[in-house]
């Protein structure tokens, strides 16, 4: 009876170990899709008409992006606010469907905004970015002197099934 007992206990343990198994294997859905990104933008004032950029990416998601300006406004403490629409493209000639966004700052000297909290979220696009998702923060400098910007994005992009 007792030899019964412990073939029973062990089958029990063999069996929860499979399913403590399995469901780490698998983990929580919405991790199981997503990945961290990362890269580089460097675009030009102007670039392709009045408040505007136009430029290059580089990482995760390489390809080319234009900035609309939609607007700017300077709070009473000196923080800039810039409504912006974006407008990407992949190397691979995929688009990424970019929400409008605010890019916040502070002038660090004349004509040069440090970007310090800059959200942006991706909804959507072409090809295999039709159901991805993603949110990055960026970060750098928009130098109005020259015409120059540098950001750098990090953040996490979700592909839907």
């Amino acid at each position: 009876m007792r030899l019964l007992s412990t073939n029973k206990s062990v089958s029990v343990l063999a069996a929860m170990v499979i399913l403590i198994a399995t469901a780490s294997a698998q983990g929580p859905a919405s991790e199981a899709n997503c990945q961290p990104i990362g890269g580089y933008v460097s675009t030009n004032v102007n670039g392709f008409g009045p408040n505007t950029t136009m430029g290059t990416v580089a990482g995760d998601l390489t390809g080319a992006v234009g900035v609309e300006i939609l607007g700017l406004t300077t709070g009473p403490n000196g923080l800039v606010d810039l409504t912006v629409q974006h407008h990407w493209v992949t190397v691979t000639g995929e688009t990424l469907a970019i929400d409008q966004a605010h890019a916040y700052g502070v002038y660090v000297a004349p004509g040069l905004l440090a970007v310090t909290n800059y959200q942006v979220h991706l909804s959507g696009g072409t090809g295999r970015y039709q159901n991805a998702t993603g949110d990055m923060n960026v970060i750098g400098e928009a130098d109005f002197n020259t015409g120059h910007i540098a950001l750098r994005f990090t953040g996490q992009l979700c592909h839907g099934k």
